[in-house]
């Protein structure tokens, strides 16, 4: 049985098959989770990874990776989310960044999945509310997800590393 959760903490640190990585479209090593990340998983090791994809990626593009270094998990899913003070109106990309991360977590024979805000920090300029957009769009892909593969069982955290983040996210998990 699939199930969604609202974590207060960092994705990086959850235990499951597969942690997201909010990339940006060249794949490169960046601030905020996506440091985090490289940093754990290894510079050298998954910029190699990373380099093996063709870039630029497109807003929404989900790929995975090894992990690498990181022992909480087996995979990197690197999903794209849309950068909002570029494209004020890219909720349907930042839906495909969801949506494509939990195909992509299927495909790979995965069930659980650790997810951050994708596209409520720099990238998340010019919204009124990045963090409960991007909770929003989460729930709308999971839900959307779980009714067009209902075979598929999958765990999901949706993780809120401040206290912001979590009040935010909590009214759209209704808590």
């Amino acid at each position: 049985m699939s199930k969604i959760e609202l974590v207060k903490g960092s994705c990086a640190e959850q235990h499951v098959d597969a942690v997201v990585n909010a990339a940006n479209r060249n794949l490169w090593s960046g601030g905020g989770i996506c440091g985090v990340i490289f940093k754990k998983a290894g510079y050298t090791e998954l910029n190699c990874a990373c380099e093996k994809y063709k870039t630029p990626l497109k807003d929404g593009d989900a790929i995975i990776t090894p992990s690498f270094n990181m022992k909480n998990c087996k995979y990197i899913i690197h999903s794209v989310g849309p950068d909002f003070g570029q494209t004020p109106n890219a909720f349907q990309e930042l839906y495909d960044a969801y949506y494509n991360s939990f195909k992509v977590l299927v495909n790979n024979g995965l069930e659980s999945i650790s997810l951050p805000l994708i596209s409520s920090g720099i990238f998340g300029y010019g919204l009124d509310n990045p963090p409960g957009e991007s909770c929003k769009q989460c729930l709308n892909a999971y839900n959307n997800f779980v009714k067009d593969y209902p075979e598929a069982n999958i765990n999901v955290k949706l993780c809120a590393f401040s206290d912001k983040e979590y009040l935010e996210c909590s009214k759209q998990f209704n808590i």
